[in-house]
């Protein structure tokens, strides 16, 4: 064709960037999430802990949240039930140190989730995140089975 657009066609947005909200206590993971996940998604918020993900998802109503497992105040599995529970839409993909099955199953429970195992963080976090919002659960292949 010519390049010009017909009436009725729409092009996407490709200015709207998703939008990220990202948890875990130690600050340098967190500040490593958030370098990696900038490239891509709009960081709307940046947390250590399971309360604050909590306050900050209302706030802000993320695409997507990428939640540590093991935080304080409640764990990152907790705070993504809760959030389904009070009707988030959010996606989740979770990021842990844990290798073990137990935790992918416990988080299954929420629906279609990406686990990240944080020593795979640079290898598995986009392609869970692309999974998961394809409606495909992503589990890193470290993980024991």
């Amino acid at each position: 064709m010519n390049g010009q657009s017909v009436p009725g066609d729409v092009e996407p947005d490709r200015t709207k960037r998703r939008r990220v909200l990202v948890a875990d206590d130690h600050q340098a993971m967190l500040d490593n999430l958030v370098r990696l996940l900038s490239r891509d998604f709009e960081v709307v918020a940046a947390v250590a802990d399971g309360g604050s993900v909590l306050t900050e998802a209302v706030r802000v109503d993320p695409d997507l949240l990428v939640l540590d497992i093991s935080m304080p105040v409640m764990g990152g599995i907790a705070a993504a039930g809760r959030l389904k529970a009070m009707g988030s839409t959010a996606k989740v993909v979770f990021v842990t140190m844990h290798h073990d099955r137990e935790f992918v199953q416990e988080s299954s429970a929420l629906g279609t989730v990406g686990f990240v195992v944080k020593d795979r963080l640079v290898v598995d976090l986009m392609p869970a995140i692309h999974k998961v919002f394809a409606g495909e659960p992503f589990v890193s292949p470290s993980v024991r089975r």
